[in-house]
């Protein structure tokens, strides 16, 4: 992705083919400027994949100090008169078999981050992704009512040599997402599911036509709510 970019003109709507099955062009979608035409900010989707990828962690790493570990309980030899180092147990952390120092305990790594920033970050990624027409949107993956991967990875490799592609479904396409859900290279998510990271993760974002609706609907949804 490019560097922080300033824009002197206001956001503008961007018109892209929609491509049908076949791989002709079967009409015309609209990319709104207040989504796909907005200043990409490099930090503030920096600071937001951060905390995405942090909120995946599980933090359920642990190890166990000397009072958890088993036995020890006996001191192992006297405290005087043998010439060694005073010991009061074996499962001190110098014993094999003790417990660790400073070791790592249960955490949550998560970060509190705002929706606002979590939706102006994907509105950057998707602005960045656009001015280099790698957004595309699909009227359907697959003609008929039969799902075939076969016929779904040739429409995509017809819309770009890249290898790495993000299709975003509308909820209940179960026909496109069982063409396309074991396809190499193909990344599959819900329309209320796009985040930053996987945009950033792919070479083009492709949209199905109702995946693009549901997508500007919710966002739609999170502005009038934000004001």
């Amino acid at each position: 992705m490019t560097t922080t970019e300033t824009l002197d003109t206001a956001p503008a709507d961007r018109t892209v083919d929609v491509i049908g099955p076949d791989g002709s062009a079967a009409g015309s979608a609209t990319l709104p400027g207040s989504v796909f035409d907005v200043q990409t900010n490099v930090p503030l989707i920096h600071q937001v994949v951060v905390a995405q990828l942090a909120a995946a962690r599980q933090g359920t790493h642990a190890t166990k100090t000397r009072g958890e570990v088993r036995g020890g309980g006996k001191k192992p030899y006297k405290q005087k008169g043998t010439g060694r180092a005073r010991q009061g147990s074996t499962r001190a952390p110098q014993f094999a078999g003790g417990g660790t120092v400073h070791g790592p305990q249960p955490r949550d790594y998560s970060q509190r981050t705002p929706k606002k920033m979590k939706a102006a970050a994907l509105r950057g990624a998707l602005s960045d992704r656009a001015r280099h027409a790698r957004v595309h949107v699909l009227s359907a993956v697959v003609a008929g009512e039969a799902p075939s991967t076969k016929s779904a990875i040739g429409l995509l490799s017809g819309l770009s040599e890249r290898k790495q592609r993000l299709v975003v479904l509308q909820r209940g396409d179960e026909l496109s997402w069982k063409s396309l859900q074991n396809a190499a290279g193909v990344h599959l998510l819900f329309a209320d599911q796009l985040n930053t990271y996987d945009v950033l993760c792919s070479d083009d974002v492709v949209f199905t036509s109702g995946a693009l609706e549901a997508f500007l609907a919710g966002a739609t949804r999170s502005e009038e709510a934000a004001r």
